[in-house]
């Protein structure tokens, strides 16, 4: 099972955004028991190292990245990837090339808190709370 993580879920795990941590705490946890093949989106890694900067030092913030290159799969961002974004009908950008970038990688699920911005996603988005009751279902 292919799932590619949004941002804002790692961030959830990564910052304790509570609510939010736990689901994502859970589903990052079936990620390293391989039960999940997870993968993040390129821009991902960019955008967390930004944001952990501004609030961790520098070690922490290289220690959370070398923790994530290590769990997940990298969904790549090239050239045909952010022409498929741009001239796909998102309303946001970020959430295109993320998209697009799961496409490619050939990604079963969407993992995100931001379902609206994947509504017209070409793979099914679900939250993590939602993810969480799948898997229990499929058990």
């Amino acid at each position: 099972m292919k799932a590619l993580f949004d941002t804002n879920t790692i961030l959830d795990l990564l910052l304790d955004r509570k609510p939010f941590s736990d689901p994502a705490s859970y589903l990052i946890a079936s990620v390293e028991r391989s039960e999940i093949n997870g993968y993040i989106c390129a821009t991902t890694v960019t955008t967390i190292y930004y944001i952990l900067s501004k609030q961790l030092d520098k070690n922490r913030t290289e220690k959370h990245i070398n923790t994530i290159l290590s769990l997940f799969e990298i969904a790549p961002v090239n050239r045909s990837v952010l022409e498929s974004a741009l001239a796909a009908k998102f309303s946001d950008f970020e959430d295109a090339v993320i998209h697009e970038s799961a496409l490619h990688a050939g990604v079963e699920y969407i993992i995100t808190r931001d379902i609206k911005g994947f509504k017209k996603a070409g793979i099914p988005a679900f939250s993590p709370m939602e993810f969480l009751s799948m898997l229990e279902a499929l058990d």
